[in-house]
């Protein structure tokens, strides 16, 4: 399939608007619309060009696509959108969300709805649910902020089938996996999810995936991958890639390449043998598409950066055991120091969480030296007190920069946090690489953070405005639209999209925030 087919939109006729609302009959037509924006710069998702158009919403979808003044409708409520640009709500297919939306005061998703997006994923990195049905359940009882979908997490499937045993999976328990698999995808996964650089996904073998992927498929879903290796770690990145296209061939998948990039100077450069083997691939057939953050800065947890992945086997107590022996401590602190040398050096590893506030922001080296403690010796001490994230400023500006402008690569933000990716990557790819290095068009940017999206990931009704697709509608100020969040302030709300509309209800107006949670489970 082609996931990047471009379709001409047609502007809306009165008769779109009645089929999509009610008939002349039962109301006037002056009463048929609930909003209208109008006087807006507009960028449908599918054009390259901008537009002057009213947008006409009826309830929760797109009734109307209307030649600003060239109409006599009339609404419930307008905006005036002069002088502003209107798109598509953005799609992000990478975020680590669920802990808020499940929660009770950031549900709102509100990081995400200021940098204008609507509709979020969450599973990736093979760490998706198992169970959609109730994982559904518990969202609509919360209520949501913004849309989600879910992918189904290879790791978590693993995990509940075989813990986190060092091993190739038994048929048996192969076939488990592949059960639960089939009932996750028949209550709404929109595909597989591995992390295969990730315990427990690292110690599956290739097979193991091609044929949890043929299940996917069957259904019409994704492959979504953290490639096995992005760096030297293991197999090496182009290694990585060539497994995620054959397996993808294999089980006749749509293949989507996880934040895409180069990590760390031993692949600088790679990008350019990246792109000529994933356009090889995509002439041969093989559907592939990718995304990426905007930032040279990956972030992740210390112990999944450094660590190696045969200490974690088993249970977090017996990794806790291994990290203390002292007939081990000799090869890990080899294979340790070689894995912080990968990441940049200890300098370039920043501590974004960890339960000592104090610590924060800091980088490796300096708490080593302030612990007066070796960098392998404070790398486990960190890890044995908890969960420790760190960013690691371990990407070339050519390497992102060669990626984002190719045609299959859509905006993500692979939120976490202590990195400013999970409320500011949308603004920050739009100030410094459309309107900074003019590297992409308004166009290209909108596209490939809607409609480029959402069928990427198969989601259908959405990412475009046109009649009869689901009023996920943004309006913001290209002048003003910019990220607020950096490295020493992290979880700083965007700024610029003054309002934002997801499933026809206006959440953001003027931007502030009215405490309607709009958002839906979506397949």
């Amino acid at each position: 399939m082609n996931v990047f087919n471009k379709k001409v939109i047609a502007l809306a006729i009165s008769v779109a608007l009645l089929s999509a609302c009610t008939t002349e009959e039962q109301q006037p037509k002056t009463q048929q619309i609930d909003l209208l924006i109008t006087n807006g710069t507009v960028y449908t998702g599918e054009s390259g060009q901008a537009q002057q158009l009213d947008v006409a919403i009826c309830q929760q979808v797109i009734c109307g696509l209307y030649l600003s003044g060239e109409h006599s409708i009339k609404a419930e409520r307008i905006i005036n959108a002069k002088n502003k640009i209107v798109s598509p709500g953005f799609i992000d297919p990478h975020t680590h969300s669920l802990a808020e939306l499940l929660s009770k005061d950031k549900n709102h998703n509100l990081n995400y709805l200021t940098q204008g997006v609507t509709t979020v994923v969450n599973g990736n990195d093979g760490g998706g649910p198992v169970d959609i049905t109730a994982m559904a359940k518990k969202l609509k009882a919360n209520g949501i902020g913004t849309n989600t979908a879910l992918l189904v997490g290879h790791g978590s499937l693993r995990e509940q089938v075989m813990g986190r045993a060092e091993r190739y999976a038994t048929p048996e328990e192969l076939s488990e996996m592949s059960a639960l698999l089939t009932t996750a995808m028949e209550a709404g996964g929109i595909g597989l999810s591995t992390g295969l650089y990730y315990v427990p996904g690292s110690y599956a073998n290739t097979d193991e995936v091609i044929t949890l992927a043929k299940i996917a498929s069957q259904y019409g879903g994704i492959y979504d991958t953290h490639l096995r290796d992005e760096s030297t770690f293991n197999i090496g990145f182009t290694a990585a890639l060539d497994e995620a296209i054959n397996i993808a061939d294999k089980a006749d998948i749509h293949l989507h390449l996880a934040h895409i990039k180069a990590l760390g100077v031993d692949v600088w450069g790679q990008s350019k043998q990246a792109i000529e083997m994933i356009t090889q691939a995509q002439e041969n057939g093989t559907s592939i598409s990718a995304d990426q953050y905007p930032w040279l800065a990956s972030g992740t947890k210390l112990r999944s950066a450094v660590m190696p992945k045969w200490v974690m086997a088993d249970s977090k107590e017996a990794f806790h055991q291994r990290l203390k022996q002292a007939d081990l401590s000799a090869i890990l602190a080899e294979e340790i120091t070689e894995n912080v040398r990968r990441r940049g050096g200890p300098d370039s590893l920043y501590i974004t969480e960890f339960t000592d506030k104090t610590l924060v922001s800091l980088n490796l080296l300096q708490v080593s030296e302030l612990k007066n403690l070796s960098v392998v010796d404070t790398a486990i001490w960190m890890v044995l007190q908890g969960d420790v994230r760190v960013a690691s400023f371990n990407m070339s500006p050519e390497d992102v920069e060669r990626f984002m402008v190719q045609p299959w690569v859509v905006t993500s933000s692979d939120g976490t946090n202590g990195h400013p990716r999970k409320y500011a990557s949308f603004p920050q790819k739009y100030q410094k690489y459309v309107v900074d290095k003019k590297l992409l068009t308004m166009a290209e940017f909108i596209n490939r953070s809607s409609s480029q999206t959402a069928k990427v990931l198969g989601l259908t009704e959405r990412g475009i405005l046109k009649v009869g697709y689901k009023a996920d509608v943004i309006v913001f100020d290209e002048q003003n639209f910019a990220p607020m969040a950096n490295f020493n302030q992290w979880n700083n709300y965007s700024v610029g999209v003054e309002q934002v509309i997801v499933n026809g209800t206006l959440v953001i107006e003027n931007e502030k925030f009215g405490g309607i949670l709009a958002g839906k489970f979506i397949q």
